[in-house]
């Protein structure tokens, strides 16, 4: 509702508040805001309930009550075409879906700044549509992003504790994967935030799309409790999709303590694993060929190195482990999650320590590769030239014992 307000009638309710009612319209604007947020008394209501029947007397009446205004809180946006210069529509509260984001293992969500809000389309809108979101932080807030800043080279800083911006499909059927809009454009208090670049198209006459990842917003935010952020969000609709958008309070994590967290899920009992082998290894009476072992590398395919924490996913029906400390390092780089030796889906939540291979590494420290047995048992697999070298040596003593023998 006040969102619609033109300066004049932002100027009076600022008036009428007693405060500060000089500035460019997206400074009242904030300003009224904020005053919301604060808390509005009677009167304030009263004043924005009159202002607004002078602008749409014909609509006010079907409108909610100002409390449907949520006026406690952080949210409240603006919708309007950027071409279409049609008679404004009255604007009603913020949609809440019912949308959930998926979580990301490398950040804590310590709080919600801004609930997931629909970037919804309005009848007679068309081309680029534009949608202005609010929010501000706490003292508390404030405190914990300022005492995690780290400086870095170069005069740059970086926060562990950060704003997070999400965009993603306004699905409420399972939790969504980040997902931008089409020509996605975005302020954040008036400065442009720079996107991601665009991904290869997959074929040809297929329109690039940038891919979806958390934005980190912390540089342009204001960090004060006294001053609230205005985000404009600037998207092309789509025929059959609706987007939502939503800020979180975050604590980005490192793959080490990622690693710990896994540690203390604890380690899969061996019996599993070894199940799995017999069940590999059972004879298929359909089959003309019987497998009777398996031979399993303890090196890591991705750093061709011994295995130290051997895990896979609970997805994958592979025996072959990957090492977590370098799969975990990996994925704070480029987050992709994808197991290295099936190429499938291995989130953080579905990897497993396996306890058999666990055993193995700590009783077989001189070998890099083990076969198991039908029965679930296993033998180190040497290489031939060690076989053929202790051959050699064992006929070599024979020889000489024999020769010595002889010369007596």
């Amino acid at each position: 509702m006040v969102s619609s307000f033109r300066v004049s009638e932002l100027q009076v309710l600022l008036g009428f508040a007693g405060r500060n009612k000089s500035g460019r319209k997206h400074e009242l604007l904030l300003r009224a805001l904020h005053l919301l947020r604060s808390g509005c008394s009677p009167a304030v209501q009263i004043k924005i309930k009159e202002l607004y029947r002078r602008r749409y007397p014909r609509t006010f009446d079907g409108l909610q009550d100002l409390a449907a205004l949520n006026c406690d809180s952080p949210v409240f946006h603006e919708s309007k075409p950027m071409m279409n210069m049609q008679q404004p529509t009255p604007l009603m509260a913020p949609v809440h879906p019912d949308v959930q984001m998926k979580s990301l293992p490398f950040y804590d969500v310590l709080d919600v700044l801004i609930k997931p809000s629909s970037l919804g389309t309005h009848a007679g809108q068309r081309y680029h549509h534009e949608k202005y979101f609010i929010f501000a932080l706490t003292p508390q807030q404030v405190r914990e992003v300022c005492i995690s800043r780290d400086f870095l080279p170069g005069g740059r800083r970086d926060y562990m504790v950060q704003i997070q911006l999400r965009f993603c499909l306004a699905e409420t059927s399972c939790p969504q994967e980040d997902n931008f809009p089409n020509s996605l454009c975005i302020k954040v208090n008036g400065k442009l935030f720079p996107l991601p670049g665009y991904a290869p198209p997959p074929k040809n006459g297929v329109e690039q799309k940038r891919p979806g990842r958390p934005l980190n917003i912390t540089s342009l935010v204001r960090l004060s409790s006294a001053v609230p952020n205005q985000i404009v969000v600037t998207w092309a609709p789509e025929i059959g999709k609706t987007y939502s958008m939503s800020v979180y309070l975050v604590r980005q994590l490192t793959s080490p303590l990622l690693l710990q967290r896994l540690r203390m899920k604890g380690i899969r009992n061996p019996d599993h694993s070894r199940a799995l082998i017999k069940e590999k290894l059972t004879a298929d009476p359909d089959s003309e060929i019987a497998t009777t072992s398996l031979r399993v590398s303890l090196m890591c395919p991705l750093g061709k190195m011994r295995l130290t924490v051997p895990c896979r996913a609970v997805t994958c029906s592979h025996l072959q482990c990957f090492d977590a400390a370098l799969y975990l390092q990996m994925n704070e780089k480029k987050p992709t999650w994808i197991c290295p030796v099936c190429d499938k889906k291995a989130t953080y939540e579905s990897l497993i320590i396996d306890g058999l291979f666990m055993e193995i590494l700590n009783d077989c420290t001189d070998v890099d590769e083990i076969k198991f047995q039908e029965d679930g048992t296993w033998c180190p697999m040497r290489p031939k030239k060690e076989t053929l070298k202790v051959s050699s040596s064992l006929l070599s003593t024979q020889y000489s014992r024999h020769f010595l023998r002889g010369s007596y």
